[in-house]
């Protein structure tokens, strides 16, 4: 192994000392994965964001040409800042949006009381309110918020509207899709649906654009954004809504929120808690202020400790109806909750209609007795992931239903509470053809930045792991969903699938405990895809030398051939720090 001075000298330019090197090295880094992805590059490997050792520092400005150019379009007209606008938006975070589908939805005659309930919040016109549904994973939550979005869409704010509809706006979180996992595209996504909904604003929304065009900027100030994109429009309505229905606001699994930042450990790290409770405290903020209309927002969240704490502080709780909530009078006391007993009976509509439009497809399917849905009922354990997980594995085309539903009524009856969920993706995968390789690609699928097509899923994990890819996903069906066109990508359909496979002890199954970290398999993975082009070190100063053109250029270069260039000082920059760090460990 060369000394480090000797690698300095032959490897970087400009006698650059190593350690600088690994500094600008991790800032180039990030520079290629947000240029990758405002250029929807397909590329494989940029998409699995690696962990870098804690003691690299990321330096963000070698970003600033990125985001300058970003935001340069013409934002002298309303046509290019309204056009700048919908760029950014995120269509994706919709309630109803495709990226989102299937969506689950609360089937006609469940969770009766619990809508009633938030219903009539939502209609009080005495003061603003954030409503805050939360519970465990897979409760149905993201069904109830859909259900009351969808309905809020349907109903006018005066009957004399065509356009303008009680629903403001949603934003629905998702770990598996980058825009929709940050604070930073919030405002501005809810900003564009508000003046979708209410042209009248738009005007407002487009003037404050042009005057701040960093409002756009994910990495803004999250309370310029508040303040511009969303408190300004709502105050301009404040006379046209103040004899109107309370407007409504959806956001859905605030939980889903992590961070952004390379420094970040782990893919799953939350973002800061501080961060995410300046957003709830923002949005406490501004629905105290005097002169908006009235209204509501709907909030749903797991049950975790700082989300709590946020709601729970003596400015939050004036403005807080949480949910499950109790509620007594004259004798009578009343519990709604997400998890109740009334839950049960819900489940057993769910799966009543669930079979019979599976008959609808297996005519000669016979509908399972009351006895084996009350079973099916009692194994899901008041989680409607689970009983939705098991109508998925029943329905699995490439197998008999019947088969199906014998090996689900199997379940043993005695689960803990709150296990019910892992124990059916244990059942899932030991009726794989190999457990542990099912378990090793659901893991990979979990730990992506983004999701990714088939064809890439196998190209990224190589000949090795990549082995049989499309046999292995197949037979997971039920947990994943796989689509039939190739170049759409693989996706979990629940956040629980995540939890299951971030540690090994919530499977019970023992070959699958010495499977390989996926994080680890796809940091070599991504090395190996990386240096394949890279036939020779000539290349890396050559790039180097195209870097400079392009952070010296006056005009905008084509994102193309900085990416390329980016890609080569990565390649060699990763082994050169892999290297020094195993030598030093």
């Amino acid at each position: 192994m060369h000394s480090s001075s000797a690698m300095s000298a032959r490897r970087w330019p400009y006698a650059m000392r190593p350690q600088h090197a690994q500094q600008l090295l991790h800032s180039l880094v990030f520079a290629q994965i947000v240029t990758v992805r405002q250029t929807n590059d397909a590329n494989c490997f940029t998409t699995y964001r690696l962990s870098f050792p804690s003691s690299l520092k990321v330096s963000s400005c070698s970003l600033g040409f990125f985001d300058q150019r970003f935001l340069r379009g013409d934002l002298r007209s309303i046509e290019g800042t309204w056009e700048k606008l919908s760029q950014v938006a995120v269509k994706g975070a919709e309630y109803d949006s495709r990226e989102r589908q299937p969506h689950p939805k609360c089937l006609k005659g469940t969770r009766v009381d619990l809508l009633d309930f938030i219903y009539g919040l939502l209609d009080k016109k005495e003061k603003n309110r954030i409503i805050w549904l939360h519970g465990t994973a897979g409760v149905g939550k993201s069904a109830v918020a859909f259900t009351v979005a969808e309905k809020m869409k349907a109903l006018k704010m005066t009957k004399e509207t065509k356009v303008e509809k009680r629903l403001g706006g949603t934003f629905f979180f998702s770990r598996k899709h980058t825009k929709r996992r940050t604070t930073g595209y919030f405002f501005a996504t809810l900003a564009y649906q508000l003046a979708t909904n209410f042209p009248s604003i738009r005007g407002d929304v487009n003037k404050a654009i042009i005057e701040n065009p960093a409002l756009l900027d994910p990495d803004k100030s999250l309370r310029d954004q508040m303040e511009s994109l969303f408190l300004r429009p709502l105050r301009k309505l404040f006379l046209r809504l103040r004899e109107c229905p309370p407007l409504v606001f959806v956001i859905d699994a605030l939980d889903e929120c992590t961070s952004e930042s390379l420094e970040s450990e782990s893919l799953d790290e939350p973002t800061s808690e501080s961060e995410l409770a300046d957003l709830i405290f923002m949005l406490g903020e501004a629905l105290c202020e005097p002169d908006l209309p009235i209204v509501h927002i709907l909030l749903t969240s797991r049950s975790e400790e700082h989300i709590r704490k946020a709601m729970q502080t003596e400015e939050m709780k004036p403005l807080v109806c949480e949910i499950p909530v109790k509620t007594s009078g004259k004798g009578v006391a009343a519990t709604i909750s997400l998890d109740g007993a009334d839950v049960d009976n819900d489940i057993y509509v769910f799966l009543q209609y669930s079979f019979r439009e599976l008959e609808s497809r297996h005519p000669d399917f016979p509908q399972p007795s009351g006895d084996q849905l009350a079973r099916l009922a009692s194994r899901a354990g008041r989680r409607f992931i689970v009983a939705s997980t098991m109508m998925k594995f029943i329905d699995d085309r490439n197998h008999d239903p019947r088969d199906q539903l014998q090996l689900m009524l199997e379940l043993t009856s005695e689960m803990l509470p709150g296990t019910e969920v892992y124990k059916l993706y244990d059942r899932i995968l030991s009726t794989c053809a190999d457990p542990t390789l099912a378990y090793l690609h659901l893991s990979v699928i979990a730990a992506l930045a983004d999701p990714l097509p088939m064809s890439q899923i196998s190209k990224l994990l190589g000949p090795g792991q990549g082995r049989d890819v499309e046999t292995v996903l197949t037979q997971l069906r039920s947990i994943i969903d796989v689509p039939t066109d190739s170049s759409l990508p693989v996706n979990i359909y629940h956040s629980s699938v995540r939890d299951y496979v971030s540690h090994r002890s919530n499977c019970s199954l023992r070959q699958v405990q010495y499977t390989p970290s996926p994080h680890s398999l796809l940091a070599i993975s991504s090395f190996r895809l990386m240096m394949r082009d890279l036939p020779d070190r000539t290349a890396l100063l050559d790039a180097l030398s195209e870097l400079k053109k392009h952070s010296q250029a006056t005009q905008p270069q084509d994102p193309q051939n900085l990416k390329n260039s980016l890609s080569s000082i990565v390649c060699y920059g990763f082994v050169d720090i892999v290297a020094q760090s195993c030598n030093s460990g």
